[in-house]
């Protein structure tokens, strides 16, 4: 890989590749006895094109799996079922009669998969069944504290909500007529290499970080670049060596050429290099990475791809107020789901929130200001928990925590100790105690966490990036960047080429690039694009909320 990364480096080779355009997908649930051929004619589709969005999908799909679907042909054929209950509802109405009792439980059959306690069921048997624990269970039906007892209707777990996208999508449109012009300002530093004196070795073992992160992100930009050029997108390239950082090398290019001939400008990768740049010419300059000091940025025409991190908190925080809210009926011994018997008078869970903080002053802020936001924006108990004597006693969380109650732990801290000492605590708590645990900075401090700990409490966090192998637009990039490179491509490459095939297909439209960042968010192979609520800069605020799950997968819930 080294060789050929060199050769790269020095030769700025071209590579090709085909991405489809991006449109709106959602995913549609196999009902039983559903053929391929059958959900493409109730979706007034072609069976290949349904298979040919599914292309994981060896012979008829099973029931209750998902398939990508076109979200127009899905809403269509909603709207002709709706239209169609409405023309009978009138018929039906005098037939529907159920008791009170039989109509609070298809209610909650709506909301929860139930299941009736059968002679010989145990809790044992129940987790090896359905996967979920006795404190799971407990949360979801405090009368188990009584003992299991046959007959009795439990709630098992939370059935998953349908996935519609409600974001508006920026929509993919070439103008054939359109031709580009595009400046990449990177810094390669080939003058430090061009000893021949020097290995391959040597050149890679030297500031090797930054080698990789340019010539990865080059080759990612390189496959976006051919991708449009294979649409028929006419694109002028030019690759420009920025050099030693606090060099005189960004004022001579700028000198000794003119920029504003480009339609756009991706790069540098400095902060204060793209305020330089910025500040000399009139066309939109892309920073393709993230810095502290990228708030500091005052040219209109910066364009910020990578979100602040407050943005990181307040997507958190969002979502927070948005799913603990979420009712959940939960009550005393015998109050529901018990005997059959249901009690619409039962208890509210409000919810638990504990904030882990430090001693570090930005913590204890950071802590304060979300504990206020959660305080106003939820019903639920909301503390902060900071160290004492340096260290957060297992004991001190159980003081706040409640039994069969909904308790999320937000880390809103990257000390290593602090976050050491909560997870631990966490992991081995009372059966009746289930815990949930968020962080808006998944730093490194949690990769020297083993991720079965992650998995155990339910670790979620929110990331700029998501990656889902299994996605076409994945599979398809990452097969052609292992055929042209021999690997397969890296955390800055796939940033590459996101980043600039967005900004591209974007102006290959013809249009103002604002106007474009306006339209809609976009996702690409693993990063979301949202610019909407920008306001002087274009500032990307496309975050993901991911989750862990037992089996160490990840869960993308946002």
């Amino acid at each position: 890989m080294k060789h050929l990364k060199f050769f790269i480096f020095l030769c700025i080779l071209t590579f090709t590749v085909s991405c489809g355009q991006q449109k709106r997908y959602i995913q549609y649930k196999v009902q039983q006895g559903e053929t391929m051929s059958k959900i493409a004619e109730k979706l007034a589709m072609k069976t290949p094109d349904l298979k040919r969005l599914n292309p994981d999908v060896e012979g008829e799909p099973r029931a209750n799996t998902f398939l990508v679907v076109p979200e127009k042909k899905l809403n269509n054929f909603k709207n002709q079922v709706k239209e169609s209950a409405e023309v009978v509802s009138d018929s039906i109405a005098n037939t529907t009669n159920l008791n009170e009792d039989e109509r609070l439980l298809e209610e909650i059959k709506e909301k929860f998969v139930v299941y009736e306690v059968k002679k010989g069921d145990t809790f044992y048997s129940l987790n090896k069944t359905f996967e979920v624990s006795r404190g799971e269970l407990l949360q979801l039906n405090p009368e188990l504290k009584e003992g299991l007892k046959v007959g009795m209707l439990l709630k098992i777990k939370e059935i998953p909500l349908e996935i519609v996208s409600e974001e508006i999508f920026y929509n993919d449109y070439i103008n054939t007529n359109k031709s580009l012009k595009v400046a990449l300002l990177l810094p390669f530093r080939t003058h430090k290499y061009r000893n021949d004196s020097l290995t391959l070795k040597e050149i890679f073992d030297r500031n090797s970080t930054l080698l990789n992160i340019t010539t990865d992100f080059y080759l990612g930009a390189e496959i976006a670049i051919d991708s449009l050029r294979r649409k028929g997108v006419d694109i002028e390239f030019t690759v420009y060596d920025t050099g030693n950082r606090r060099s005189n090398q960004i004022t001579n290019i700028i000198s000794r050429n003119n920029l504003n001939s480009n339609d756009v400008v991706i790069g540098p990768l400095y902060s204060e290099e793209v305020s330089t740049v910025a500040s000399n010419v009139n066309i939109p300059v892309i920073y393709p990475v993230y810095s502290d000091d990228q708030s500091d940025f005052s040219a209109s025409n910066i364009v910020k791809t990578s979100p602040e991190k407050k943005v990181f908190r307040e997507e958190l925080e969002r979502y927070i107020i948005e799913n603990i809210n979420k009712v959940e009926v939960v009550a005393d011994s015998n109050e529901i789901l018990l005997n059959n018997t249901i009690n619409e008078n039962a208890v509210l869970d409000r919810g638990n929130i504990i904030i882990v903080s430090d001693d570090n002053y930005k913590s204890k802020q950071t802590s304060r200001a979300i504990q206020s936001n959660l305080s106003l924006g939820t019903s639920a108990t909301v503390n902060v928990l900071s160290p004492q004597n340096g260290y957060i006693a297992k004991e001190r969380f159980l003081e706040l925590l409640k039994p069969n109650a909904k308790n999320w732990v937000i880390i809103a801290t990257d000390n290593n100790v602090a976050v050491s000492d909560a997870i631990n605590s966490l992991i081995s708590l009372p059966e009746e105690t289930t815990v949930k645990v968020f962080t808006f900075d998944k730093g490194r401090v949690y990769d020297r966490i083993d991720n079965r700990k992650l998995a155990k409490i339910g670790f979620t966090y929110v990331s700029d990036e998501f990656v889902d192998e299994n996605s076409l637009s994945t599979r398809i990039f990452n097969q052609q960047y292992q055929k042209k490179n021999k690997a397969l491509p890296s955390f800055y490459a796939t940033k590459g080429f996101d980043i600039t095939y967005d900004i591209l297909i974007r102006l290959a439209s013809g249009y103002d690039l604002k106007s474009t960042l306006n339209e809609g968010m976009s996702e690409r192979v693993e990063s979301k694009f949202d610019y909407r609520n920008s306001t002087y800069l274009a500032e990307n605020q496309g975050l993901f909320i991911v989750q862990y799950n037992k089996d160490l997968s990840l869960t993308r819930l946002k």
